[in-house]
């Protein structure tokens, strides 16, 4: 056993001894191979930050409540007598002053320029009343002061201001045909209601025609456990009949469809740009092989077995692609980590978010990065495992 450790290390040793002989062509294998981790690691990365921005948004014990089979907020309606029902409902906290903690919401959307690339996009704009912060966690204002009821003011989450024109202090916009004042900037954590601009909501229900209903209601719990108790009351009362559920669960459930998109075209466009550095991979060590005939022939000849050669040739197209994948890896953490940008949500509204990239997307990254040299290295370690030494010899 040691007789053959130490042949594959002599083999190892002589191969990396002389990749200088073919710097460039094994340069070419490592760039490709780089790429490949920088594209799939940016895909998946852009997934996870999405997710993690929408998911981590939500509390277990605030209640989300739509209507029945509402997948969004945007295609929810609550009629307001059902409002009140739910405000009498089981399990919802009260305060100090023994009104329940809820907040009925409008939800809406509004047009807005991107700064990166000028181009219209669809806004969220939530009418929401004097408890719809307090249900969210770590929203402050980071500059300006909270819109007046009765107003045509508004507040604008802080990553939106960032991304979209116009949203500057003291700016006046134009949604409806009405013109909004932003009076306010806010914070929360970094959460996805900083993609939103918030007004009053009987404000919003006049103008925007949609007095009698909202779109749904928020309400804090005594406790998580008793969003079952209010999801029995809402099944059971037949003037209800209202989807209830975390507001966790519902943002849990909104990320997934996004993400899982991004990722489902991440990974095969990382495959296919595989295949191209497969190619590199297979040429780069058949080269490889060619280079050092010689050298292996008479490695046989002295004795060295065929699969210590084998292994030599293996772990030198493992080591090219691990140093491309590692290579791949930095990029994307120098490029594209902490990069922001914004795409569409199940809402049918911007969603601002970080690229996030994460230790167990890097393992990733560079397991497909050995594969590649796994695959890439295996023929031409074959090949020289059984070249004949005579041929090796004389060519």
């Amino acid at each position: 056993m040691r007789s053959i450790f130490l042949q594959i290390l002599a083999v190892t040793t002589i191969n990396l001894k002389s990749l200088p002989q073919r710097l460039w062509l094994s340069l070419a294998t490592v760039i490709a191979v780089g790429l490949v981790v920088t594209v799939l690691l940016a895909f998946l990365s852009m997934a996870n930050g999405f997710r993690r921005t929408i998911a981590d948004s939500g509390a277990e014990d605030v209640a989300v409540v739509l209507r029945s089979g509402a997948v969004s907020e945007i295609n929810s309606v609550v009629l307001r007598d059902q409002v009140r029902l739910i405000e009498d409902g089981p399990g919802i906290a009260r305060g100090p002053d023994g009104k329940p903690q809820t907040s009925a919401e409008l939800y809406l959307t509004v047009n807005g320029i991107k700064r990166s690339t000028g181009t219209k996009a669809s806004l969220p704009l939530r009418g929401l009343g004097p408890q719809g912060p307090a249900l969210r966690r770590g929203v402050v204002m980071t500059a300006g002061r909270m819109f007046n009821p009765g107003s045509n003011e508004i507040i604008v989450g802080r990553a939106l201001g960032k991304e979209f024109e116009g949203f500057e202090l003291d700016q006046t916009v134009t949604f409806n045909n009405t013109r909004w004042t932003v009076v306010g900037i806010f914070g929360a954590d970094g959460s996805v209601f900083e993609s939103e601009i918030w007004a009053d909501l009987p404000v919003l229900q006049s103008l925007f025609k949609r007095a009698g209903s909202v779109q749904t209601v928020r309400a804090r719990l005594t406790s998580p456990a008793a969003i079952e108790t209010l999801r029995a009351y809402s099944d059971t009362d037949p003037r209800l009949k209202l989807d209830v559920m975390s507001e966790a669960a519902y943002f849990a459930q909104q990320a997934s469809n996004t993400s899982d998109l991004i990722q489902k075209l991440g990974w095969p466009l990382a495959i296919a740009m595989a295949f191209g550095s497969l190619a590199g991979a297979l040429n780069t060590m058949y080269s490889s092989v060619a280079t050092r005939a010689t050298e292996i022939a008479t490695l046989r000849a002295i004795g060295f077995g065929g699969f210590s050669t084998f292994i030599g040739t293996m772990v030198e197209s493992l080591i090219l692609a691990a140093v491309g994948g590692v290579i791949g890896a930095a990029a994307t953490y120098l490029v594209f980590d902490g990069f922001t940008a914004s795409t569409m949500g199940a809402s049918f509204s911007q969603v601002v978010f970080n690229f996030q990239l994460s230790p167990r997307l890097i393992g990733q990254g560079l397991l497909l990065a050995l594969v590649v040299g796994l695959i890439g290295g295996l023929f031409p370690a074959l090949r020289a495992a059984r070249m004949p030494i005579v041929t090796g010899l004389y060519g």
